[in-house]
């Protein structure tokens, strides 16, 4: 969430940035700022009679000490107001706090001044191409249909096992999931990424943390009984084991890989888009996160870029790269970079990762810090991006790579899978 004392300083900067994001409810910044000038009044107001109760009971012990017992009493029953005028103070603070961050909450992250302005997906700025777009004939098959052609992936006995979205990988299609799993974990720890192993499930604290709720509850799968939420992404768990961490400035910059499943309902969505593996409710990804010192989360969000594109480059798949607009960015993101490969048989371009800095917006709710060389408690910035998920990386490499012969795996994968082509 936004920090407080940036809100009250810099109001018309903020409606100012929140309308890059098309962030109608404006009101609610005055809302905040009301609410916080109320709780600071309070706050000086409870401090205040704070003092005077302090002061009475060293008067009291004065008088007690001087032998003035009478003089003692008086005071001290006279003093008996303070206790309830401190829990009246109390109490209207708590309530006072308790609408602040109900209302603080409900404002998305600030947009970073070169997020373009926008409101759609077409609005997106195109920041590179990449490769050749295979030209692939009129015998070329959309993914969906090479699944069943090469039976590697079965859609309807994941129907039939949970329903619609939670494939079944079988033969060559799951050891082909298996090697890009661990080709993406090798690639992380070549770039200095340590790897670590999360739960798939998160409790509401972790949720909140990194910025699911209260904005995703839809999208998220919830195990009632246990209050626990199924991970969207490994950025939850992963982000969260800093979670109220006071990390030292030399460990800068923190980074860890992390391979999960994740799970998204996916309300709403439908049409020939989602298609075969286009959009799934369970899915594989490697996940990569940074936590680093402010001053260099911009120069560490090109860095991560440029390490996905490395290995979308290396898989030897055609790729762009969309600064996303501020209609399409995320709640908590400030800015986001897109990573889409060109599917060849269904002519489009698939979303395979987001790469995201959060600036202060996450740790501020994560209250992950560290002291700078002032010795002053600063928050430190959040990053992460998918390096990469699983279902649109498969969907690409079979339309594109498909020959006579089979589908041709990219040379960098052999090793994992054990094999040339699927066929």
């Amino acid at each position: 969430m936004l920090q407080l004392n940036f809100i009250r300083e810099n109001r018309d900067a903020v409606i100012e940035r929140l309308a890059v994001k098309n962030f109608k409810d404006v009101a609610l910044v005055d809302e905040i700022i009301s609410l916080d000038e109320q709780r600071r009044q309070i706050q000086n107001e409870s401090d205040a009679i704070a003092a005077e109760a302090n002061s009475s009971a060293k008067q009291i012990g004065d008088l007690m000490r001087q032998g003035k017992k009478e003089e003692a009493e008086s005071i001290k029953a006279n003093s008996s107001r303070y206790k309830e005028q401190l829990k009246e103070f109390t109490e209207k603070l708590s309530q006072v706090e308790q609408d602040l961050n109900h209302k603080i909450v409900q404002l998305p992250n600030l947009p970073h001044h070169s997020v373009p302005v926008g409101t759609t997906p077409e609005e997106n700025e195109v920041v590179l191409t990449h490769g050749t777009i295979p030209d692939l004939g009129e015998a070329k098959l959309p993914h969906w249909e090479l699944l069943t052609k090469y039976d590697i992936v079965d859609l309807e006995l994941g129907v039939k096992v949970t329903g619609a979205g939670f494939p079944v990988y079988k033969g060559k299609g799951a050891r082909l999931q298996r090697a890009l799993i661990n080709y993406f974990l090798d690639q992380a720890a070549e770039a200095g990424y340590t790897e670590v192993e999360v739960p798939i499930m998160v409790n509401e604290a972790s949720a909140f943390a990194t910025g699911q709720l209260p904005d995703k509850e839809g999208q998220m799968y919830h195990v009632t009984n246990d209050d626990l939420y199924l991970i969207p992404t490994a950025e939850v768990p992963v982000t969260n084991l800093y979670r109220d961490v006071i990390v030292k400035e030399e460990q800068f910059p923190i980074r860890h890989c992390a391979y999960t499943p994740c799970f998204r309902r996916e309300a709403g969505s439908y049409g020939a888009h989602v298609r075969g593996l286009n959009r799934l409710h369970q899915f594989d990804k490697v996940e990569a996160v940074q936590i680093v010192h402010p001053a260099k989360s911009y120069e560490v969000i090109e860095e991560m870029s440029n390490y996905i594109q490395g290995l979308l480059q290396k898989l030897e798949l055609p790729y762009r790269v969309l600064r996303l607009c501020g209609g399409d960015m995320s709640f908590t993101a400030a800015l986001t970079y897109d990573m889409e490969v060109f599917s060849a048989a269904q002519e489009r371009w698939l979303e395979v990762s987001s790469v995201s800095n959060f600036e202060t917006y996450q740790s501020n709710r994560l209250k992950v810090r560290f002291k700078n060389e002032e010795g002053k408690m600063q928050l430190a910035h959040t990053l992460n991006g998918s390096a990469l998920a699983l279902p649109r990386i498969v969907a690409s490499i079979l339309e594109n790579n498909q020959t006579e012969r089979g589908i041709k795996i990219p040379s960098v994968l052999v090793p994992y899978t054990g094999f040339e082509y699927i066929d």
